[in-house]
């Protein structure tokens, strides 16, 4: 992946994280192993999502009780959607999600 350019705004990969959350099937956003893969923007950093020149990436953790390869179609799809960047949608680990009731 490209590094991000100084000129590429950084409430792309804010829209990203937030979308992405909302979709069914995603628990959380992922920062890779050793916590590397972010955004970072002045003052703070978007977790989870690494948008460069070119391409991104975004890393979720996924409910076990949906499709992962549908949810990844669905991740990567946002993310293409609002940046016209083709995306790399990594599933960083599974959760099974507790329900009420």
């Amino acid at each position: 992946m490209a590094p991000l350019s100084e000129d590429v705004d950084g409430s792309a990969a804010e829209q990203i994280a937030d979308a992405v959350l909302a979709l069914p099937g995603v628990v959380d956003l992922h920062s890779g192993l050793f916590g590397e893969v972010a955004t970072y923007l002045p003052g703070r950093r978007v977790t989870g999502v690494a948008v460069g020149d070119e391409d991104g990436e975004v890393h979720i953790i996924v409910d076990l009780a949906y499709d992962l390869q549908e949810v990844a179609a669905s991740v990567r799809d946002t993310a293409e959607s609002i940046t016209g960047l083709p995306f790399a949608v990594i599933v960083e680990d599974i959760e099974q999600v507790r329900r009420a009731g």
